[in-house]
């Protein structure tokens, strides 16, 4: 999973004025990365060879999730006619793709929701 910027925990109820200061710095520094496209949202896959399915496997993958890829290679970029994701649940997705014996079909994914 890449992070981009640090995650927010919870708030704690103690530290007083001072401590929800920086609890407030913290957010604020979460929401300009935000602002400036840095989601959190990004990984990479590999497809499988020698089959036609390849699971993709992430905490943040849900029932609901939007899947997208972008190509990060030539043959990536080749078998993207043939690439959709056939399932989704809490923490995985199956992507179903052409069998092929290539090994080097790479993707930048995003999820989305």
């Amino acid at each position: 999973m890449t992070t981009v910027f640090k995650p927010l925990p919870a708030p704690v109820g103690s530290g007083g004025e001072a401590g929800l200061w920086t609890y407030l710095a913290r957010v604020h520094d979460v929401i300009r990365g935000v602002l400036a496209g840095k989601l959190n949202c990004t990984t990479t896959v590999t497809l499988a060879a020698g089959t036609t399915t390849t699971t993709l496997t992430d905490p943040r993958i849900g029932a609901q999730s939007v899947i997208l890829f972008m190509p990060a290679t030539a043959n990536a970029a080749g078998a993207m006619a043939n690439l959709h994701v056939s399932a989704r649940s809490q923490g995985a997705a199956t992507l179903t793709h052409s069998n092929s014996a290539t090994t080097d079909r790479v993707f930048g994914v995003a999820i989305i929701g």
